[in-house]
């Protein structure tokens, strides 16, 4: 089994307070994402940065607030969290990490098999980005303590959806660590 950690939308027009699409929440799980972080690099595991980069006049924002707009400081990584040099950023403009990017290429190069998602929006980006992970066929693992939405209803409806519908395991961040 070889895994890769995907950090979905931990930017700072999500995290930030203050910010357009702001998600409290996100600001609480950044140490639990950190600690993963390093321990996957010391295990050379790899990490991948999924970030929205939208266009100004993107039609995502007939919905949603205009928010990490390609070049911004919106759009950029938290500064807490930020990639290091092997670390890979596939850029995003709709929900879904897969959704017209290069990240199944990526993976398949890579050869991983089993996703390890972290970020926000947990019932939004999270579980897009899951549902088109199990659609070709990778296993899914959700760290609990490492996803955040805006409530806990929506919170624990993206949880269930992922675990029941889609077949992901639901982990802790300590499940996760012992098992790297």
């Amino acid at each position: 089994m070889s895994k890769a950690i995907l950090v979905i939308d931990m930017l700072n027009d999500f995290i930030k307070e203050g910010a357009p699409l702001e998600l409290p929440e996100g600001r609480k799980i950044i140490p639990n994402i950190k600690k993963l972080l390093e321990e996957a690099r010391k295990r050379k595991i790899p990490i991948i940065y999924i970030c929205d980069a939208h266009r100004p006049d993107d039609a995502e924002f007939n919905q949603w607030p205009k928010h990490c707009v390609e070049g911004t400081p919106g759009a950029e990584i938290v500064e807490e969290l930020k990639p290091e040099q092997k670390d890979i950023i596939i850029k995003k403009r709709r929900y879904s990490g897969f959704y017209s990017t290069d990240l199944d290429l990526t993976l398949r190069e890579l050869k991983i098999d089993t996703l390890i998602l972290t970020g926000v929006a947990t019932n939004i980006c999270v579980l897009h980005t899951a549902a088109d992970a199990y659609f070709r066929g990778y296993k899914i693992i959700v760290v609990k303590d490492c996803v955040a939405t805006l409530n806990e209803e929506a919170q624990k409806t993206g949880l269930e959806h992922i675990k029941n519908v889609l077949g992901g395991e639901i982990k802790t961040l300590n499940e996760i660590l012992k098992e790297l």
